[in-house]
């Protein structure tokens, strides 16, 4: 489709557009470009720009050339530009990617492996053998390319879950899924009103129960909608993807239809503000909201700035039927080898630092994110630190059930329709649910060319 645009994630919080037509053809036209690579430079690492990340790179690059120096090994921070992803494109485009990079994005991976500028991982000795130990077979399947391959590390996550004032909501709003650690979609719209009573007895104009961004961003929709819909659903796909066959959409269904009503109902009644409360100083420390969606990078943040604070982290609300384990959004960040790599088998070698329990640790030490590994919580290994930061535990316990997103090269495209009848529907009133849910679904069919 011509006229569909592309958008990606900026460093400061805004987003950079590009038309698809022109970038796909950039990444084509790359892809038949010939190597340039000088076999026996040394290899190159790009982190993030992270303070905590780039420590944790300069750490296991001097690890590495300690223990290797045979094979010379230098990180740098992600050059400075306007987002992380631009100056990606253009170093895919320029043929001056790096050979590792340690902060992409889950979503981008297959427009770049049908580019063909990826290492295919599996392809490496030891590869699937590792994987296979370190993460489970849900993950493997859903880090996998339609083309059989894997292109991907699963390194870290930060799952999306309700914060909660338990101080002003105890009463109000008591944990009361079938689990006993959830909120129902029930509970919450009753919490909604009683709450709405009380602020305006005592004549508050400024606080509501909660608040999640109301902007028609695509990226949005991963921490509102997404991680509802995952929760509501068990964990079901946006798209149904099959090998030889054009995607479809999946989700015209029962439960993104209920997570748009319980949306659409937090504000027609007035539960959530409209206003766009992400311009401010944080709400739920001001105490202007009770509730928000959000990650483990808040426990830092409410620790250093909210010691006084009585809050908990809950899964996301579900409806009263909904049964089995609450999944969320992942928000996984992975690692790719570009194939400019001199030496995919040593720059495997070096990941697999990064990715195996002591990397993992120290992730969770100077980051607070989590490692997407299997039996997190059960792990001797990791005990001591859980233990020790009783904070995060809530997040460990919910990395066993984390969905990333449909591997599929146009995703984007698919949560930019998706969020403009969230507009429409959840933010304006302007659509039922089911007529919202339906139109989305019938554009992303048209996107994906059926």
């Amino acid at each position: 489709m011509p006229g569909r645009v592309r958008f990606f994630f900026l460093s400061a919080g805004r987003f950079l557009s590009y038309p698809l037509v022109s970038l796909c053809s950039l990444l084509l036209l790359t892809a038949c470009q010939p190597e340039t690579s000088t076999p026996n430079r040394p290899l190159l690492f790009w982190c993030s720009n992270n303070a905590a990340e780039i420590t944790l790179a300069r750490e296991f690059t001097d690890q590495w050339q300690r223990n290797e120096p045979q094979t010379p090994l230098r990180f740098q921070p992600i050059p400075e530009g306007q987002s992380s992803e631009e100056i990606i494109l253009a170093s895919v485009v320029g043929k001056t990617t790096p050979d590792i990079y340690a902060n992409m994005w889950q979503g981008s991976v297959e427009m770049y492996a049908k580019a063909g500028v990826l290492v295919p991982l599996d392809t490496i000795p030891g590869f699937l053998d590792f994987i296979s130990e370190r993460c489970d077979s849900a993950v493997v399947t859903e880090i996998t390319s339609t083309d059989g391959h894997i292109y991907q590390v699963p390194w870290k996550v930060n799952p999306i879950m309700t914060l909660s004032n338990t101080q002003a909501l105890a009463k109000l709003l008591p944990a009361t899924h079938a689990g006993g650690s959830a909120y129902t979609y029930d509970a919450f719209i009753a919490a909604g009103e009683a709450f709405k009573k009380d602020l305006n007895r005592d004549g508050y104009t400024d606080q509501w129960l909660g608040y999640t961004e109301v902007k028609a961003l695509w990226y949005q929709r991963l921490f509102n909608f997404y991680p509802l819909y995952l929760a509501a659903s068990g964990g079901a796909p946006l798209l149904t993807i099959v090998p030889g066959q054009k995607a479809r959409a999946a989700f015209n269904n029962q439960y993104a239809v209920e997570v748009f009503r319980f949306l659409q109902t937090l504000y027609k009644n007035d539960y959530f503000s409209k206003e766009r409360l992400s311009a401010t100083r944080d709400p739920f420390l001001d105490q202007r909201i009770a509730i928000e969606f959000t990650g483990p990078w808040q426990v830092s943040f409410l620790k250093r700035y909210g010691p006084d604070l009585h809050y908990q982290f809950y899964p996301m609300p579900v409806p009263a039927s909904q049964r089995g384990p609450i999944y969320t959004y992942a928000d996984p960040k992975n690692i790719v080898l570009f194939n400019t790599c001199p030496n995919p088998t040593a720059a495997w070698a070096f990941v697999r630092t990064l990715v195996d329990r002591p990397g993992d640790l120290r992730l969770l030490e100077l980051t607070g994110q989590m490692p997407r590994r299997k039996n997190l919580t059960t792990d001797p290994f990791f005990a001591g630190y859980l233990t020790q930061n009783p904070r995060l535990k809530p997040f460990a316990e919910q990395a066993r059930f984390l969905r990333g997103v449909d591997n599929h090269e146009q995703i984007v495209e698919v949560f930019d329709i998706i969020s403009q009848e969230y507009e429409a529907c959840v933010v304006y009133n302007r659509k039922t649910p089911e007529a919202a849910i339906a139109d989305a679904a019938k554009a992303v069919d048209v996107l994906l060319g059926n």
